[in-house]
């Protein structure tokens, strides 16, 4: 059986599990296996450049372990991916990427929530690397921090305020910049009246049609 492993670059049990559930709606009897494991020697959160940079080795060396038809980084930083790639000759997929791919197939111009300030640099990098930065409409950052993102009802505003944001400035869709915030995609959506992407959801998509490709 093709196996897709989802490998959430921090060590948040919690987060891990959001990941699980986001991604479980892709899992069927007669598909690959889609496993989601963390990164122990990982950071609580990925949050600044140190954090970014620190996980990319023990990323590869995870990867280098397990064997996968496709590995997805599951963090909307991407971090290491293009050191992933070059450390496997199966397709390696950052959550972020998949999540923009899909945003642009749906809208001419979109939205991204962002978890911290730090964040906007790594994504700006990850859109101008896909010839896209032109069609961000507007990035909003919560500054919160994951456990906060975790809890059931503490930011759900903020969110649902932060994509109403993106969407006055022109947004068509609107990304979720953090997999902590996966929970609260359906409750945004509803709210704002626009599609909302989850980034691990956009990215296993992606996924089954690589292992079908293969």
């Amino acid at each position: 059986m093709a196996r897709i492993l989802v490998i959430n670059p921090n060590r948040s049990a919690d987060c891990t599990a959001g990941i699980d559930a986001a991604v479980a709606r892709f899992r069927h009897p007669a598909g690959p296996a889609i496993d989601v494991v963390d990164l122990p020697e990982g950071p609580p959160a990925i949050y600044t450049w140190r954090d970014w940079h620190a996980v990319v080795e023990p990323l590869c060396r995870r990867i280098e372990r397990e064997a996968a038809d496709v590995y997805v980084i599951a963090c909307a930083s991407d971090p290491g991916i293009e050191a992933a790639r070059a450390t496997t000759d199966r397709p390696v997929l950052g959550v972020f990427r998949a999540a923009v791919a899909a945003a642009v197939a749906q809208a001419e111009r979109f939205g991204v929530i962002a978890v911290v300030d730090a964040s906007k640099a790594r994504h700006l990098g990850a859109l101008r690397a896909m010839g896209l930065d032109a069609r961000l409409a507007a990035e909003v950052v919560l500054n919160v921090s994951m456990a906060t993102l975790l809890e059931p009802d503490t930011v759900r505003a903020h969110l649902i305020e932060a994509a109403t944001t993106c969407v006055a400035a022109g947004a068509g869709t609107v990304i979720l910049g953090c997999t902590g915030m996966a929970h609260h995609r359906s409750a945004i959506e509803a709210a704002v009246g626009v599609k909302v992407i989850e980034p691990c959801q956009a990215a296993a998509a992606l996924a089954l049609t690589a292992v079908t490709d293969h």
